[in-house]
């Protein structure tokens, strides 16, 4: 019986995914349909809004000829850069932030009003100190994270109550034993959050830096299409920009926060 329960078990939980994978995809191919009705009925010209075919000829040729392979990998290097970055600072700032008043009442004030101005509002002062290129894409990207990362860390370490430090503390915990068992677990749900929330930051003001700062990336490759009025490159490299954000935010990072949130037993 055991055997049986758990072979249901299984199937149960795989028609579930392809439930919720169909229920995501549908809408998307409802908008396929939509999109290349329209462009038929009011016979759209290819230069202001491509239908579907031209686009799709597009994407293969990019692949074909491996440039589309060389712009996500350009991207992709960039945002793991700034992203590990503002984790590494981040977190530990956060962290200070969140055992230290004094700290905080100093810090709180800058981190509201610097994050405003995080992501693509940074490009032009980050192109007069680093220069066009990797550099200035690196900083922009970072702030676009780190700020969210480091606030986010702070909203966690502060929610930890004070009684649990306390009963660590007696217990003869050290600032070691405190941090790693303590802080930094009590606080990780925030901070997978943060991370999460700030990619998403971090991916739209990437394009942005890329248009301007590069020449290299998916930013730059729907610059250099425009230059070149092809519509429906410029169409393909959006498509591809949209679909690599989905599948980056619902294969890892949403994963990534279910499980940090039901590890640490907030989900009852």
């Amino acid at each position: 019986m055991s055997a049986v329960g758990n072979i249901g078990a299984g199937r149960s939980a795989a028609s579930e995914r392809v439930r919720a994978a169909f229920s995501f995809l549908l809408p998307l191919f409802v908008l396929l349909v939509v999109w290349e009705a329209t462009v038929r009925i009011f016979d759209v010209h290819p230069g202001i809004f491509p239908g579907v075919g031209p686009v799709l000829r597009a994407g293969a040729e990019s692949v074909a000829n491996g440039t589309l392979f060389l712009h996500i990998a350009a991207s992709f290097g960039r945002v793991l850069t700034g992203t590990t970055l503002a984790i590494l600072v981040g977190v530990p700032l956060g962290i200070l932030m969140g055992v230290s008043p004094g700290v905080s009442t100093v810090l709180t004030p800058l981190f509201r009003f610097f994050s405003v101005l995080a992501g693509i509002a940074w490009i032009p002062i980050a192109t007069l100190w680093f220069g066009y290129g990797f550099g200035a894409i690196t900083f922009v990207i970072f702030n676009a994270v780190f700020f969210v990362v480091a606030y986010n860390t702070l909203l966690g370490v502060s929610g930890i109550p004070h009684a649990l430090r306390n009963a660590a503390w007696s217990l003869g915990a050290d600032r070691k034993t405190m941090l790693f068992e303590v802080l930094l677990p009590g606080a990780l749900p925030n901070i997978v959050t943060g991370i999460r929330t700030g990619l998403g930051f971090a991916w739209r003001g990437l394009i942005a830096a890329e248009m301007i700062a590069t020449n290299m990336g998916l930013g730059y490759m729907l610059f250099l299409a425009r230059d070149f009025y092809r519509t429906e490159l410029i169409v393909f490299g959006m498509v591809v920009i949209g679909i690599l954000w989905l599948l980056i935010d619902r294969l890892i990072l949403a994963p990534l926060e279910r499980r940090t949130i039901e590890r640490w037993g907030l989900v009852r």
